[in-house]
């Protein structure tokens, strides 16, 4: 962490925060922030990842603080991810 960096930012993570992920989490990241909410599997499809690569970016992006999800209210067995990074 530089000097410059704030300390303790509330709301969500930056794009500073995932400047050190995997690839794949900088890729899932990119396709939520040109789409407002997608399930697991849409990411899976839109990005041509492996489920299991797609999980675990998500769970690195989690880390961060730079995505959100809920459940989805069409199916509750699904979650919704939404990219939470502060402009």
């Amino acid at each position: 962490m530089s000097v410059s960096e704030p300390v303790g930012t509330e709301g969500g993570g930056s794009w500073e925060d995932v400047r050190e992920l995997p690839p794949s989490a900088k890729l899932v990241a990119k396709v939520l922030e040109y789409n407002e909410t997608m399930t697991q599997g849409e990411i899976a499809e839109e990005t041509l990842l492996p489920a299991r690569t797609v999980r675990y970016a998500l769970s690195r992006l989690d880390e961060q603080n730079v995505i959100d999800s809920r459940f989805s209210f069409s199916d509750a067995r699904k979650r919704l991810y939404s990219l939470s990074i502060a402009d």
